[in-house]
């Protein structure tokens, strides 16, 4: 299966941030609380969202497969749901409930399937810390309903029995890499091959996404830059995406995740009456 996830990147829509448009009215949070740099992957095929925070509804039809942010997330908590395009927010397919937003921090959201198919939020704090002249640093994060796999570059097992939701990372010469993911310990290609471009400076987090029984496996990629060694460097990185050409409006759902770092809960809800 030939890919053109990398294409993806920035791409124009979210399953899981939080903006301040609407959001602001919703929850007050004090001028002196601090922020997250947050991006938001939607990993989940086949399911575009609404979003709801604290019962307003803030994101419409949200696609999967696309990668929102990097934002300042200030730190608040939140109720988050997801639910089918044009259903009411009693009707959640992933919800988080009294959830807090850390500060501080630089946080990727995935919204994906675990192991058995079920839809989850994980969230993951991401490695920003420099890398060395000429390097890269390369993230693979198992986000998908399928087995455990061996990720290759050129052929070569360079991370091994990754399982879901888990991630493996190094510090690699920069350059294009040729990459796919095969099911641990064969040869049996699940995902790829694709060309990598590692620049120098960055961090490329690569995410399996999808099912391996609907054989709608495919990945999706993020990028950090600012992570250089030379004074010029940003230490903390600029979280990934940037320069998409829309309104801030449409970061409008991004705690979704990031608030299970402290407290709160993904769950997949099931229809109930007398929501709040």
């Amino acid at each position: 299966m030939q890919l053109s996830i990398f294409r993806r990147v920035a791409a124009g829509s979210a399953v899981a941030a939080l903006t301040f448009v609407g959001v602001g009215a919703l929850t007050a949070t004090p001028a002196y609380a601090a922020t997250s740099k947050v991006s938001v992957v939607h990993g989940i095929p086949d399911t575009p969202v609404d979003v709801y925070v604290n019962g307003e509804k803030t994101l419409s039809d949200f696609k999967p497969g696309d990668v929102a942010g990097p934002l300042d997330l200030e730190e608040g908590e939140y109720d988050i749901a997801l639910t089918k395009p044009g259903e009411p927010v009693g009707s959640a397919i992933l919800e988080v409930e009294n959830a807090e937003v850390p500060g501080g921090a630089n946080i990727s959201i995935a919204a994906h399937l675990d192991a058995a198919g079920q839809p989850k939020i994980t969230p993951f704090v991401n490695d920003t810390a420099k890398v060395d002249a000429g390097k890269a640093r390369l993230i693979v994060r198992h986000t998908a309903a399928a087995p455990a796999v061996d990720v290759r570059a050129g052929g070569t097992p360079v991370f091994e029995g990754l399982t879901n939701p888990n991630e493996a990372k190094g510090d690699v010469d920069a350059g294009t890499v040729k990459a796919d993911v095969v099911l641990a310990g064969t040869d049996t290609v699940a995902i790829g091959p694709a060309d990598l471009n590692l620049k120098e400076g960055t961090a490329t987090i690569v995410y399996a996404i999808g099912s391996a029984e609907a054989n709608n496996l495919d990945i999706v990629a993020q990028t950090i830059s600012g992570l250089h060694s030379a004074p010029a460097g940003v230490p903390s990185g600029d979280g990934g995406q940037a320069g998409t050409g829309v309104g801030t409006w449409w970061y409008v759902l991004a705690g979704a995740g990031a608030l299970l770092l402290v407290g709160g809960g993904a769950r997949v809800a099931t229809a109930r009456t007398g929501r709040k």
